[in-house]
């Protein structure tokens, strides 16, 4: 049987499937509040693009991304904030569907150039945006600890 894979905006009622899938990943983000964030991205999409990926109607992947103007020297940029395909799903090129349409979408809205933050020692995330093309930018992440 050949699986229906489409990519579509996100809505509120993904917020369980991207906990599942989060979840699935990392047992870590059971205590990040998903709903909170997909809320914000539903509630204001303006200058947005927040995407899932269904594979025969059920989401197995998600990205999240967000814009920003003028930010420390830069003009209008896109800025990936968070994505994910659930494991049992990976390597079937959902996350490269996904970034595709996100890049697509900021092209459309005159938006040069996206961004997104990797920990150093996640090799698979790093390929994962090498292969889409990304490289490093002029940003030196800097971190305060509270």
């Amino acid at each position: 049987m050949e699986e229906s894979i489409s990519i579509r905006e996100i809505r509120l009622e993904d917020t369980q499937a991207i906990q599942d899938i989060r979840i699935a990943i990392s047992e870590e983000d059971a205590q990040v509040d998903f709903k909170k964030l997909i809320e914000q991205h539903v509630s204001d999409g303006n200058g947005k693009a927040s995407l899932v990926a269904e594979v025969n109607g059920k989401v197995v992947g998600y990205m999240i991304s967000t814009t920003l103007y003028a930010g420390f020297g830069i003009q209008k940029s896109a800025w990936i904030v968070s994505i994910g395909v659930h494991p049992d799903h990976m390597g079937q090129g959902l996350g490269l569907k996904l970034a595709n349409r996100i890049c697509e979408i900021y092209k459309e809205k005159g938006v040069n150039s996206i961004y997104s933050s990797v920990m150093w020692d996640s090799i698979d995330v790093l390929s994962f945006f090498k292969k889409l093309g990304f490289s490093r930018s002029e940003f030196i992440n800097l971190k305060k600890d509270l």
